[in-house]
């Protein structure tokens, strides 16, 4: 009889960025250039951003923001359109903390509501009857990289003159209606190049928009507020020294050693997304059969972004999710949960006396859900992996 053991298998991690040599060469360049913080890079990438969305749409420009972080481009863009203490913006419950804490920033209040269980996204039918004469902003999450129900969402705002501000950190390139999440109806989007995103700069993002108000404001305040940053000043021909400090700004700015990766992972986004769509499909099929609600897909005609593969346990499962979770751990699988919902946190549970019954839908989810890893160097060999062990867990 063979004593031989089977062999240990590496650890899967949950997620990886991946980074070819052209962002290599290009933060290499950069690096050589001697302007490593906000510069030519960055306002190049800024350029292809708004090329990659399609310069203009409905007939009107696009402005891309480069900032250091999502968050910060949705404290940037809520700012800008001028929300304040004494407001309320409405967003939903099943989403990381920034998407709610940056209009605590501005002293305004926030109220959350639930999510569609088909969809995880924010419900419409929630939103309009969260609106109270406070309501000034809606910040819908395409969550996933599955657009929410934009059309439904823009047509509650544009009765009860709300702004709309799409949180896309999930959502590049998530399409809705045939149409680029970031070229919609909306008043900003802004989307996340976190480190596991669909393209990464390590940390960054992009504030979009078509209103130049908002994008002159957004680049004043995320640099100081001052009138001229640092790029224009310390490049003219002429002696710039000058500047102004017009409001009490941030220091958002994203660097060109950021901007650098950027610009090679944005060439690659469509590729990715095939990439993860591929990935997506190969789980739906492995895991067919067993007792979990696979994630939605988008509509016909439409991409999902698919920065998350999201599975639900059936009411009929034998075993618990945290459970599932330790299993897989054990199998040397990393996964996450996406999210605890903010009604569950205690700043946001005591602030607003918030409680589970009061979001049964995003409750009931979150009991229930893992994110599986989901990352374009991954194999179908590593889906099929990770489906026997989900496989031997609910056995």
């Amino acid at each position: 009889m063979s004593t031989q053991k089977p062999p240990v298998l590496p650890f899967l991690p949950f997620a990886l960025p991946e980074i070819g040599e052209e962002e290599i060469a290009e933060v290499v360049d950069t690096l050589r250039s001697g302007w490593v913080t906000t510069g030519p890079k960055a306002k190049r990438f800024e350029a292809d951003f708004a090329a990659f969305l399609g310069d203009e749409t409905r007939g009107e420009r696009l402005h891309c923001v480069a900032v250091n972080s999502a968050t910060a481009g949705l404290h940037l863009a809520l700012e800008a359109l001028g929300i304040g203490p004494g407001d309320e913006v409405i967003t939903t419950t099943h989403t990381f903390t920034a998407t709610a804490e940056v209009v605590r920033y501005l002293g305004a209040d926030v109220r959350l509501v639930d999510i569609d269980p088909a969809t995880l996204n924010i419900d419409p039918a929630a939103v309009a009857a969260a609106i109270t004469p406070r309501t000034k902003a809606i910040v819908p999450v395409h969550y996933a990289g599955l657009a929410a129900d934009m059309p439904a969402l823009l047509a509650i705002a544009r009765r009860h003159g709300l702004k709309v501000v799409e949180d896309a950190a999930h959502a590049l390139p998530t399409t809705c209606g045939g149409q680029l999440v970031g070229t919609l109806g909306s008043d900003a989007t802004v989307f996340s190049f976190y480190a596991n995103k669909t393209i990464t700069t390590g940390e960054g993002g992009m504030l979009v928009t078509r209103d130049v108000a908002v994008a002159q404001r957004a680049r004043v305040m995320r640099l100081h507020g001052m009138n001229r940053d640092a790029f224009d000043r310390f490049t003219a021909t002429v002696p710039s020294w000058y500047y102004e400090v017009v409001a009490p700004g941030y220091k958002y700015n994203l660097t060109d050693i950021a901007a650098a990766l950027g610009i090679h992972q944005l060439k690659r986004a469509n590729a990715f997304q095939a990439q993860r769509e591929a990935l997506a499909a190969a789980y739906d099929e492995a895991l067919a059969g067993l007792p979990v609600i696979l994630p939605p897909r988008a509509a016909v005609g439409d991409h999902h972004a698919w920065h998350l593969y999201v599975l639900r346990l059936s009411d009929g499962a034998r075993v618990a999710r945290d459970r599932l979770i330790e299993h897989l751990f054990a199998a040397g699988i990393g996964c996450s949960v996406h999210y605890i919902p903010l009604h569950l946190h205690p700043y946001w549970r005591d602030r607003y006396a918030l409680m589970p019954a009061m979001f049964p839908h995003s409750q009931h989810a979150y009991e229930r859900m893992l994110s599986l890893p989901l990352y374009t160097r991954m194999t179908v060999d590593d889906v099929q992996r990770v489906a026997v062990a989900v496989r031997a867990a609910l056995r």
